[in-house]
C-alpha cells in the first residue's frame, strides 16, 4: 500500500487546525500523528529534531526526501506551493497572500493568543494581570476590525477565492469566543465566519485530531475552560 506523501504532526489548536483545514479542503491524503501535550510529546528528542522550537504543527514530506517544515505559515506556503492550490499564479495575488498570512502570524495569532492565556490559563491559576486582559483584548478587537473593512465587497482575504491567508485566520479569528473578543458590528467578518462555516470540509478538520468545541463557544465551555487552566497548574 501506498503510503501519503505528508506526515502531519499537530494538535487540537488554532495554529494547529491550519494544516488540517488545507489537507481536508484539497482532499489530499495525508497521515495525521496526533501530539499529546500533556505527555510533553512535542519536547521528545524525536520530535525536536523535526522542529526545533518544540511546537506544533509539523509536517514531514516523504516525497520530497522527509523534508521537515515547521511554522504553520511556512507549512501552508509549502503545502500550496507542492500542490497548486490555495495560492494565485499572479505575482500581486501572491503578495498579498503573503500580507496578509504574516499579518496572521504576526499579529492576530499572538494577541488573540495573549489574550486567551492571560484569561483562560493565568487568571484561573491566581495570576490575574488585569492591564495585560486588556491591553490584548483590546488589540485583538482592533485587528477583527481590520479584516471586516478587508472583507468589505469581497468574500475572500486575497483575489476571488479562498487562499492560505483565509485558512490561516479562520481558526484564530473564529475563536474569538476563547478571547473573549467581541465581533459584534463586524457584519463583513461574520460573514466571512458563515461561508467558512459551512464547508463540509473545515469543519471536518476542525475535529482533528479531537474536537475541541469551547474554543468557539459550543459545549461544556466552563468545564473546558476549567481543565484547560488545569493543565498549567
Amino acid at each position: 500500500m501506498t503510503r501519503p506523501d505528508i506526515v502531519l504532526y499537530t494538535a487540537n489548536t488554532m495554529n494547529g487546525w491550519k494544516p488540517l483545514i488545507f489537507l481536508h479542503e484539497a482532499q489530499i491524503d495525508y497521515e495525521l500523528v496526533p501530539i499529546d501535550f500533556g505527555k510533553k510529546e512535542q519536547k521528545a528528542p524525536d520530535y525536536l529534531r523535526l522542529n526545533p522550537n518544540g511546537r506544533i504543527p509539523t509536517i514531514v514530506d516523504r516525497g520530497a526526501d522527509d523534508f521537515a517544515v515547521f511554522e504553520s505559515g511556512a507549512i501552508l506556503w509549502y503545502l500550496a506551493e507542492k500542490y497548486d492550490r490555495f495560492l494565485s499564479h499572479d505575482p500581486k495575488e501572491r503578495s498579498e497572500t503573503l500580507q496578509w498570512l504574516m499579518f496572521q502570524m504576526g499579529g492576530i495569532g499572538p494577541m488573540m493568543g495573549q489574550a486567551m492565556f492571560f484569561q483562560r490559563i493565568a487568571k484561573p491559576n491566581g495570576d490575574e494581570v488585569p492591564y495585560a486582559i486588556d491591553r490584548y483584548v483590546t488589540e485583538s478587537r482592533r485587528l477583527l476590525e481590520v479584516l471586516d473593512t478587508r472583507l468589505a465587497g469581497r468574500e475572500w482575504l486575497v483575489g476571488d477565492a479562498m487562499s492560505i491567508a483565509d485558512i490561516a485566520t479562520y481558526p484564530w479569528a473564529r475563536s474569538y469566543f476563547w478571547a473573549t473578543v467581541s465581533v459584534d458590528g463586524l457584519p463583513n467578518l461574520q460573514a466571512w465566519f458563515d461561508r467558512i462555516d459551512a464547508m463540509p470540509r473545515v469543519q471536518e478538520a476542525l475535529q482533528l485530531p479531537e474536537p475541541r468545541p469551547s474554543a468557539f463557544g459550543k459545549g461544556d465551555t466552563e468545564a473546558a475552560a476549567a481543565e484547560n487552566a488545569a493543565r498549567f497548574r
